[in-house]
């Protein structure tokens, strides 16, 4: 299948006409064919008007025929081949392995919320039957979730599969009836194409109104500003920088009608390092946290760019053994030269920071590759200056040295909203552990044992959100059948006949869904 330059305006392919998106091969910085128009003013009033009118018809679809739409993306993702491979790996310098996993995450997370659909759960049925005897009496009441109406989806940059066209938002949004309206991240134009054309094709093999999806570029940031302002927009996922989010944000509170935008930001994903693990494993703790931070160049939202421990031996011997591993690693090619000059740029400060200790680098690379690095300060310097906790989105990590654990729970009081948090513990730890849960329970998401945030199951029980700046709603997550929930709302029906009423709000309950009756969960 050729790459077209083609955007989709519904079932329409599109040469847009706002400028020029160009792929660039990070790798080499060979600019990649073809270019790609950004759209018109016209191209997104159109994506949002045939999404507005699919609005309606797609939310009254049975869950089980929206279920077969998401396998049927699943399948035309799988069907591209090796063509989606190996164009994903000219744009973003990612490695074939990394990327076909990513490509089986990407089917899988579909294939997931196709489940959540059936099971049909998440339309958390409640129903109060009318008590007219009682005094007062109660009326008949029966709530179920319904679709928020269109989404705007925004591509993300370091999961090219996973988080953009058929990603985790567009997943979910779809799973939950809502249509979508798919802004492609400019790094990746081609792969948007190819997926994009994918999600075109299920809709139009499962007879869906064409305005269930369309996929736009945008040439510079008018075009996706413009998305969120439209009127005709419910929600916004979006995974990208703390400045893009806000940006997003500061549009949707202008609106005349806010709406809620679903953006994961930042994150440094503290590693908090106990005593008695130090001093029995601070050799092995510190391999594999070499191996976690280095991780796809250590462009993760999970990367481990924090470690907090209690000054002593042990530290002095994980430092050691970090330093040692590091040293060693080849610098990996970043996912664009924008990333890879920031993530200079931050080094560079960070290193200059005079509280702050150059303690290890990896190996120089080319113009667009990140150099791992490994720095070290002190407690008190990372609590009086504040820019110690900006994220550095790449291979670096700070350590920080705490007299003892209290001053340690200071450090953890002190931190932003965060994705993740990980303690590395023994038994001899557990105690003291038990006193630091409530103080980061309180700023993460997610809290791992003996492990590292980087790597996050898509499944029932995942959450990766997490407090403020983490993302910008801590009672949501972007992974996860959980997901599903940031595009639904409760809809309460009161006093309805039941042939006014949506088939899981019946009394025969045709779905033979699972429902709350009168306070007894049934079925």
């Amino acid at each position: 299948m050729t790459i077209q330059g083609s955007m989709f305006i519904g079932a329409r392919e599109v040469a847009g006409g706002n400028g020029s998106v160009f792929a660039i091969d990070p790798a080499t910085g060979e600019t990649l064919q073809p270019a790609f128009g950004g759209a018109t003013s016209a191209d997104l009033d159109r994506a949002c008007a045939l999404a507005a009118e699919a609005a309606e018809p797609y939310a009254a679809l049975a869950p089980a025929e929206r279920a077969e739409f998401l396998e049927a993306i699943a399948d035309g993702i799988m069907a591209l081949g090796d063509e989606l491979i190996v164009r994903v790996m000219a744009e973003s310098g990612l490695p074939r392995g990394r990327l076909e996993g990513e490509r089986g995450r990407t089917c899988n997370q579909l294939k997931l919320f196709a489940s959540v659909l059936r099971a049909g759960r998440y339309l958390d049925v409640r129903i109060d039957p009318a008590l007219p005897d009682r005094t007062p009496p109660r009326p008949d009441l029966r709530v179920m979730n319904v679709p928020l109406g269109p989404v705007a989806v925004f591509g993300a940059s370091n999961f090219p599969l996973a988080f953009s066209v058929a990603g985790g938002d567009t997943a979910s949004s779809l799973a939950a009836g809502c249509p979508v309206v798919a802004k492609a991240h400019p790094a990746h134009p081609g792969t948007s194409e190819l997926v994009g054309r994918a999600v075109r094709d299920a809709v139009a093999k499962c007879g869906l109104p064409e305005g269930v999806f369309s996929l736009i570029m945008d040439s510079g940031y008018a075009i996706g500003s413009a998305l969120v302002a439209d009127p005709r927009i419910k929600a916004v996922g979006f995974t990208g920088s703390r400045r893009g989010g806000l940006a997003l944000q500061a549009v949707s509170q202008a609106r005349a009608e806010p709406i809620p935008v679903y953006a994961e930001m930042s994150s440094i994903n503290p590693v908090v390092l106990f005593p008695h693990a130090l001093a029995e494993k601070a050799e092995a703790t510190a391999k594999a946290f070499v191996a976690s931070l280095t991780l796809g160049s250590g462009q993760f939202c999970t990367n481990p760019g924090l470690v907090l421990a209690v000054e002593g031996e042990g530290l002095d011997r994980f430092i050691a053994a970090a330093s040692e591993a590091l040293t060693a690693l080849p610098a990996q090619t970043m996912l664009t030269p924008g990333i890879a000059k920031a993530y200079r740029e931050g080094v560079s400060a960070l290193a200059g920071h005079a509280d702050v200790e150059t303690v290890a680098r990896g190996a120089e690379g080319g113009a667009h590759c990140g150099q791992a690095g490994l720095f070290v300060t002190t407690a008190e310097a990372f609590l009086q200056e504040k820019e110690l906790q900006d994220e550095i989105f790449g291979a670096a990590s700070l350590v920080v040295r705490c007299l003892d654990m209290k001053m340690l729970a200071k450090v953890v009081d002190a931190l932003e909203g965060q994705l993740t948090a990980a303690i590395h513990i023994v038994p001899a730890d557990e105690a003291a552990a038990a006193d630091l849960l409530p103080r980061l329970r309180a700023k993460v998401g997610r809290l791992l044992v003996n492990n590292f945030g980087t790597g996050v199951e898509v499944a029932h029980a995942m959450v990766h959100g997490g407090p403020y700046p983490a993302t910008s709603d801590a009672r949501s997550t972007s992974v996860g059948s959980l997901a599903i929930a940031r595009f639904l709302r409760p809809f309460c029906f009161q006093d309805l006949p039941d042939t006014l009423l949506p088939d899981a709000l019946k009394d025969a309950n045709p779905l033979a869904i699972p429902r709350l009756v009168d306070g007894t969960l049934q079925g």
